[in-house]
């Protein structure tokens, strides 16, 4: 099993910036990609963006504006998320996956609201 706890949510204006975090535990040594995914209210859950050894990728909507990064040393996953609009608001979901076995598992942490308002 894997344990994922997210921080760094919380209330900022238009404009301002946040950074997230997401600390992992347990057997992470068959992790191969993290990844942030965030849902906002009435909608699904989408990627933001991911890192892993097929790189990094974001959606189209956070590019230009989101940096996604990962500390080895420490297991602990970011994403720095600058020009903030109230169309980021939503609820932010570290995710982890590993592939063992030829088997896919997908890790989540509990999510961490982010809100984007005046």
């Amino acid at each position: 099993q894997v344990h994922l706890v997210e921080s760094g949510g919380g209330l900022v204006q238009p404009g301002g910036s946040l950074t997230l975090s997401c600390t992992a535990s347990g057997e992470i040594l068959n992790i191969n990609s993290r990844a942030w995914y965030r849902q906002a209210p009435g909608g699904q859950r989408v990627m933001v963006a991911s890192i892993g050894r097929g790189g990094v990728k974001y959606a189209d909507s956070v590019k230009g504006r989101f940096t996604i990064s990962m500390d080895y040393t420490k297991n602990t996953l970011s994403l720095q998320m600058n020009s903030l609009t109230p169309e980021d608001t939503a609820v932010y979901y570290c995710n982890a996956q590993e592939s063992l076995y030829g088997l896919i598992n997908d890790f989540w942490g509990r999510g961490t609201q982010v809100t984007v308002s005046l």
